[in-house]
């Protein structure tokens, strides 16, 4: 049987486990990631493992979501990274230098390699062909100190595409059309390939920005073949030799098959508060935009700028609209400038902000309250923008200039026939072939040599590692919260200005944990000094940010049980030695209630049979006895049973 673009990579990689799904494979990795609303954690943990040079191909930092310096907290975390990396053999991402995902895949990222960044956006590799994928700093930590990259192997999916797109579609369409069809957890367990006719009329930007927001899937990556178009894209960033061609077997088999017709597509909108809740553009016409946001990891490539700028030329903003532009790395922004881009969109009204994620994670720009704001971004989770009720609608970049212009959520297929609304051209500005290579805003690590007398500066602000348990053989703990389906990272522990600066500091970060949900969380758990929570479907959806856990642990959260976990942050939980529990029957979560204790013995030997119950009591009396489930591999249970990944890896 033949095997499809990511089966070959994953063979290529394979380092223990076999290729069934399901099953636990560990990976070799080739390259990481890391940004700097996670990277300080994840460079903790690395130094704890204490191996002094990364043993990956290419290990990069960014500074790209903390880039608001208001106080030392964010400057010191900066100069912790940035000598870490000069340190340990890691290049560093100046801030300003641009999106990790942008950057990488215009000078870093290579066909056919493996990459995991701490990140959830990082399979945006996928559509240069890479196998990338979102994880927790724990993880990039060992991958980084040469240890393996464990997932279950997943199932495939396969994304048929015909036609070309027209009609005012674009790539940001094709994913929200694929949203539409899967939902945000039709992609658990598998990758996602997209293959086809359509394929070949696709850029790597316009691909990259397909797979970025496949994240939204729940997917553990999307992935794109490795052609001519992906050969053309590396020549012009003088990286040619990087190139390989890859692609799927002729009789390779997949799990599910969906077909997009892009010549069928018209402009889609993501409404609030949830990426597959989606509507077509031209049935929000009646809706009176306040905020346009253009940029982010998902739709910030030169192509992206250039179409909202071509639509923007010559004409003025909407009196009512605020526009903010955020090029995806310094390359773009310099070719803005040089083609006379840049001069059109601030001559339109735009405020140009600098290169990095900023409104996208509610990093500055939120809206006015209830203010309703058109993204071209890749979620719109409730309170994400920092507005908690701000109206988040996630849309192309011609679909956001047009809105821009009108005042009011305006379809981009009504240029022409519209004056108000015209096209996007980009061929009126003189871009070159070549694109602009400047790797000013890019430091490498010193040699090894001057690398052992090299200082790693600490700020005040990096508290230490909070503590792991090894896990006890029986559990009588308070239900501390009980949530409800989708709830994701962002709920758990969200971002924004007032909370990013701290993520160095799980003890300050503590008072805000589930502050969207329930702010009297931490205080309650603090009181009780151990918990459970109780989740429905997909719960810890989102982010990559393994902070969702580490605070809960710091809060005492010994175990989570829910309908379904998210993959990424059920490891997490795992690797910070929380038991993560699953109904056996979903229709027990109606048997817990918030306050209730629950009562787990035997744990061990649960763990062997990957089963075991809770006793539920409520009033001083057992009200029933629920079976739950351990999704867990062997290793995992090993990790549990010492207190985490890091003393389970320190133990090895």
């Amino acid at each position: 049987m033949g095997q499809t673009i990511a089966q070959k990579i994953i063979a290529a990689h394979l380092l223990s486990g076999e290729m069934i799904k399901g099953s636990e494979i560990g990976l070799r990795i080739d390259q990481t990631l890391t940004q700097d609303a996670t990277g300080t954690m994840a460079y903790l943990e690395f130094e704890a493992i204490g191996i002094p040079r990364v043993k990956t191909e290419r290990s990069v930092a960014y500074i790209d979501h903390n880039t608001l310096q208001s106080g030392f907290m964010n400057a010191d975390d900066h100069r912790y990274i940035q000598t870490v990396a000069a340190k340990h053999g890691i290049w560093f991402s100046r801030p300003g230098n641009g999106i990790c995902h942008q950057v990488h895949y215009e000078r870093f990222g290579v066909p056919g390699k493996t990459l995991i960044g701490s990140d959830s956006h990082t399979p945006t590799g996928g559509g240069l062909g890479m196998l990338a994928m979102g994880a927790g700093g724990m993880d990039v930590a060992v991958a980084m100190g040469g240890g393996a990259y464990y997932i279950p192997m997943p199932g495939m999916i396969k994304v048929e595409l015909s036609g070309r797109l027209g009609g005012g579609a674009s790539a940001k369409d094709v994913i929200l059309e694929v949203l539409r069809q899967l939902s945000v957890k039709g992609g658990v367990g598998y990758i996602v390939e997209y293959a086809g006719p359509g394929v070949e009329t696709l850029s790597v930007p316009e691909r990259c920005t397909i797979t970025n927001m496949g994240a939204e899937l729940g997917a553990t990556t999307s992935i794109f073949p490795s052609d001519e178009i992906t050969r053309s894209f590396l020549e012009a960033q003088s990286r040619g030799s990087d190139w390989i061609p890859l692609a799927s077997d002729p009789d390779a088999e997949y799990d599910k098959v969906i077909s997009v017709d892009l010549s069928a597509l018209r402009p889609l909108a993501a409404c609030p508060h949830s990426p597959d809740n989606v509507k077509p553009v031209s049935e929000l016409s009646d809706i009176k935009v306040d905020q346009v946001c253009i940029g982010s990891c998902t739709n910030s490539s030169l192509t992206d700028m250039l179409k909202a700028a071509s639509m923007l030329k010559g004409r003025k903003i909407a009196d009512s609209v605020s526009l903010s532009i955020s090029p995806g790395s310094r390359q773009v922004f310099s070719m803005l400038a040089e083609c006379g881009a840049l001069t059109d969109l601030i001559d339109a009204g735009a405020r140009v902000l600098e290169c990095a994620c900023g409104p996208c994670i509610g990093m500055g720009f939120s809206p006015n309250s209830g203010g309703v704001s058109l993204r071209t971004f890749n979620r719109n989770f409730l309170g994400r923008s920092g507005t908690k009720d701000g109206q988040v609608y996630l849309v192309s970049p011609e679909t956001a200039a047009a809105s821009a212009l009108t005042g009011y959520i305006t379809d981009p297929s009504k240029a022409g026939s519209d004056p108000a609304v015209p096209a996007a051209d980009i061929s009126i500005y003189d871009v070159p072939e070549k694109f602009r290579i400047n790797d000013s805003g890019v430091i490498a690590p010193l040699d090894e040599e001057a690398a052992k007398d090299a200082e790693v500066v600490k700020g005040p602000n990096i508290k230490p590692f909070p503590e792991t348990y090894p896990l006890e053989d029986s559990l009588d703990a308070e239900v501390i919260l009980k949530t409800g389906d989708n709830i994701t990272t962002d709920h758990i522990m969200p971002a924004g200005s007032k909370i990013l600066p701290y993520r160095s500091n799980i003890p300050h970060l503590s008072q805000y944990c589930f502050e969207v949900v329930d702010p009297e969380f931490p205080e309650r758990a603090k009181a009780a000094g151990k918990g459970i929570i109780v989740g429905g479907q997909n719960y810890g959806q989102g982010s990559s940010r393994e902070h969702a856990a580490l605070v809960p642990l710091y809060l005492g959260i010994r175990a989570v049980i829910a309908k379904s976990f998210a993959r990424i942050h059920a490891a997490n939980l795992v690797n910070a030695g929380i038991l993560p529990l699953i109904f056996e029957n979903e229709a027990d979560y109606d048997r817990i209630a918030q306050g209730d204790r629950l009562e787990l013995s035997g744990i061990h030997e649960g763990l062997k049979a990957g089963k075991i119950t809770a006793k539920v009591i409520s009033g001083g009396a057992v009200k029933a006895e629920i079976p739950l489930c351990m999704e867990l591999a062997g290793r995992q249970k090993e990790m549990l049973l010492a207190g985490g990944l890091l003393k389970y890896t320190a133990g090895k």
